[in-house]
């Protein structure tokens, strides 16, 4: 166990491209898999069975009261659309203020000017 040959240095001193991503690689952006698609294909076979079982739950005075509720939220969901949820971005302790947020984005505005 000597000394190295020219290739054994050469294997040594030889560096792997670093990773990143390859043009034109992968699923393209928005696409859904192919097991997704599937899955989204046969469940949408179900749709008026399942609306019509949400609306004999809904309608079944029997039914426990979380039960009627879940389903009529769910039609209305279905109908209508989930509504819309504000969020408010206010604070009371300046956190969230130009001053509050220049560490966060690397900029002096401590000193009160606009970022």
């Amino acid at each position: 166990m000597g000394e190295e040959s020219a290739n054994e240095k050469e294997s040594r001193n030889f560096k792997m491209a670093a990773g990143g991503k390859r043009e034109g690689a992968g699923r393209p952006k928005g696409r859904r898999n192919k097991v997704t698609a599937d899955i989204k294909e046969i469940a949408q076979g179900f749709g008026e069975e399942a609306i019509i079982q949400l609306v004999e739950i809904m309608r079944d005075g029997d039914a426990p009261h979380a039960a009627r509720v879940a389903a009529t939220k769910e039609i209305l969901d279905r109908g209508y659309g989930k509504p819309q949820q504000s969020v408010d971005h206010s604070s009371t302790d300046g956190t969230m203020s130009p001053a509050g947020l220049g560490h966060f984005y690397g900029s002096s505005t401590e000193s009160g000017g606009d970022a």
